[in-house]
């Protein structure tokens, strides 16, 4: 049997939350947080009534691919995308399958003006303190990962501490369980977290069953000017793009070249 890179990546986590936790004990954060300035409205920016946003994505490297970007700044990327005219930003966190860290977040709000997300795998709530702490304006939820409860309490703490959020689904029944929950935003994502495969049909046959009042955001696998064309006919409100831009020499270009800025 294929291995489950989500159990793997999950399984990881959980290590690193531990040693953070050890590091930064959670009630010394939940102090910290009580001071921090206001953060950037991320909803109001990727929302826009007949456009598409996007939101574009910093990362080093993937579970599928490997090291994607060799030569890796994240403020130089970040400027190159702010001057590029993005939406907000999205940074990878993640240590062992993508070479993130979450240092990298205060490094982009400290030379950018857009609201920047932290992609991770959060699990627990002492990652959310942490997200704001270091500098997210948004975090991304999966629902694959978390009960309904869970979401519940984890959207309730983001709303009290001035976060915006993504829901991310992969699935229909993924879907019904955070439709049931008030989700503003919901992430619709074409990779298969456990067999990272991608497969653009699953915007397709999700995105008719959401309802209009929510905002959706479409990720993974958009890499033409086409697909993104696609889905602004579609009526997404933003895309995720990472890969494209991060595999290119040069990235400011291939924003306008995908967006048709």
């Amino acid at each position: 049997m294929a291995k489950d890179a989500l159990k793997e990546i999950v399984a990881r986590k959980k290590e690193k939350i531990l040693l953070a936790r050890q590091a930064f004990p959670e009630e010394e954060l939940k102090i910290k947080v009580l001071g921090l300035p206001e953060t950037r409205p991320f909803r109001e920016a990727i929302v826009k009534p007949r456009t598409i946003s996007l939101i574009a994505e910093i990362k080093k490297a993937s579970p599928s691919k490997g090291v994607i970007r060799e030569d890796f700044a994240p403020a130089a990327i970040a400027k190159v995308y702010q001057d590029a005219g993005v939406q907000a930003i999205s940074v990878l966190t993640e240590e062992d399958h993508f070479q993130g860290n979450i240092t990298y977040l205060n490094e982009v709000k400290n030379v950018t003006t857009v609201p920047v997300l932290r992609k991770d795998f959060i699990l627990e709530a002492y990652q959310i303190y942490e997200s704001r702490w270091f500098g997210a304006d948004a975090i991304l939820l999966i629902a694959d990962l978390l009960t309904r409860d869970q979401l519940n309490e984890f959207m309730g703490l983001a709303d009290s501490l001035g976060l915006d959020y993504i829901v991310e689904v992969h699935t229909e029944k993924e879907l019904k369980k955070v439709l049931n929950l008030e989700v503003p935003v919901i992430g619709i994502n074409n990779r298969n977290l456990h067999t990272l495969e991608v497969d653009a049909k699953t915007t397709e046959e999700l995105f008719i069953l959401v309802p209009k009042d929510k905002a959706v955001i479409v990720e993974s696998g958009i890499k033409t000017a086409q697909d993104v064309l696609f889905l602004k006919i579609l009526g997404v409100s933003a895309v995720l793009i990472g890969e494209a831009f991060m595999q290119s020499p040069d990235i400011g270009k291939k924003v306008q070249e995908l967006m048709g800025w």
